[in-house]
């Protein structure tokens, strides 16, 4: 047995009661429609509620065969502006042409303050985005799990690559405008989750009923504006409450477009706090798929920061200081008794400097090989450095 193989068995068993206790304490669903941007709502817990108009529509596409003309259809549709692509069963076309538009609260102009924020502190956001919220996904059963079943999983690189598109469309300067891309990516990867919701099911592999419901797309939500804010906050990064309250607007939208109802969308960010204390913490802990995930996105930001994987030490040190101990130690993340320390000294010198908040004399030389490392990652894996398609899947992962 390897040493890897071993660390994963010891993380899994020692996790069985964590997740069994966490699972049990799961309390009633209390928190109120009353916060959300709908302002009301039925209350209906999130867990037992998917997307009623996607999922029959995905379905019937899948049980007709059609899902590799409709993906060939789909890679013509890029922009916002575009019409919806024509060779679309009309089912789905309706679907759509529904789905696409953006909801009567959102404001553009909020939307164009949250592209200014992003020219602020898009390094750190984008870092947290990509890397951090990475990492927590994979400390989520559920998603871990249906990751690694689904068909992306058997190819963690494009998987990483689609999901990296749509992190990098959502920060765009033009996210929503009729020159950007973001309406068309969120739609696609709705009708990817109806897709999923409809396959994994029939995987001998799951067990965990219908996959992909609000409550696992809050959960989701929560790892990336909420999660990004708290970080920000705790870096002592400088965030205007304009900047603040754009930056939640436009997760607020790309949560609706995503599909998820506004009733349970926060409308401010305590409300996201609290909402995040219920359905975030009790959804986390460790899993087999989680861990072996976990070192294939580590190996891939290896490769690009250094050829080789020379680097990965030190991605392991910045993933646990972003995500932390507790969760490092469900993805299986080593301890680095060399960059640890650097990491943990370093970094937060890194962020003061770019804050203005110390002079360039006391940033230590190890902060700006992390910083190079950050911008490798950022450039590589939330840029449209090569073409990607979000498409619809047709099987689960392959046995």
């Amino acid at each position: 047995m390897t040493e890897l193989n071993r660390r994963k068995m010891l993380i899994v068993s020692g996790g069985a009661t964590v997740l069994g206790a966490m699972g049990m304490a799961r309390p009633a669903w209390a928190w109120s429609p009353s916060g959300s941007v709908a302002g009301a709502g039925a209350g209906t817990d999130p867990k037992w509620v998917w997307d009623a108009e996607a999922d029959p529509v995905v379905a019937a596409m899948l049980d007709r065969g059609q899902v590799a003309a409709v993906n060939q259809a789909l890679r013509t549709w890029t922009r916002n502006d575009q019409p919806t692509p024509s060779g679309l069963p009309p089912d789905l076309r309706e679907f759509v042409e529904h789905a696409r538009q953006l909801p009567s609260w959102a404001n553009q102009s909020t939307l164009d303050k949250a592209a200014d924020f992003m020219k602020v502190s898009g390094r750190f956001v984008n870092l947290l985005n990509g890397l951090g919220g990475g990492m927590l996904s994979t400390a989520i059963p559920n998603e871990a799990r249906a990751v690694y079943y689904s068909k992306g999983g058997a190819d963690m690189k494009d998987r990483v690559a689609k999901t990296a598109k749509l992190g990098y469309d959502v920060g765009s300067l033009n996210a929503y405008r009729p020159d950007g891309q973001m309406i068309v990516s969120a739609v696609k990867t709705r009708l990817v989750h109806a897709a999923v919701r409809h396959l994994l099911p029939q995987s001998p592999h799951w067990q965990q009923g219908i996959p992909i419901s609000q409550n696992d797309m809050l959960v989701t939500w929560h790892t990336l504006p909420t999660y990004t804010m708290r970080k920000l906050t705790d870096w002592r990064v400088r965030v205007s409450s304009a900047h603040s309250a754009a930056y939640l607007h436009s997760w607020q939208v790309t949560g609706h477009m995503l599909g998820i109802r506004d009733e349970y969308l926060p409308s401010t960010w305590d409300a996201a706090y609290a909402q995040s204390k219920q359905v975030l913490d009790p959804a986390m802990g460790p899993t087999r798929e989680g861990v072996e995930l976990t070192d294939i996105l580590l190996d891939m930001l290896a490769e690009q920061t250094s050829p080789g994987r020379a680097d990965r030490p030190m991605v392991n040190a910045l993933a646990r200081h972003i995500i932390g101990d507790r969760f490092s130690e469900w993805n299986g993340i080593p301890r680095e008794p060399i960059w640890d320390p650097l990491i943990g000294t370093a970094f937060p010198a890194l962020v003061a400097f770019h804050e203005k908040l110390i002079p360039l004399p006391l940033v230590p030389q190890a902060a700006w090989v992390l910083d190079e490392a950050i911008r490798r990652y950022i450039r590589l894996w939330l840029s449209e450095g090569r073409p990607v398609n979000i498409e619809i899947p047709d099987m689960n992962r392959p046995s």
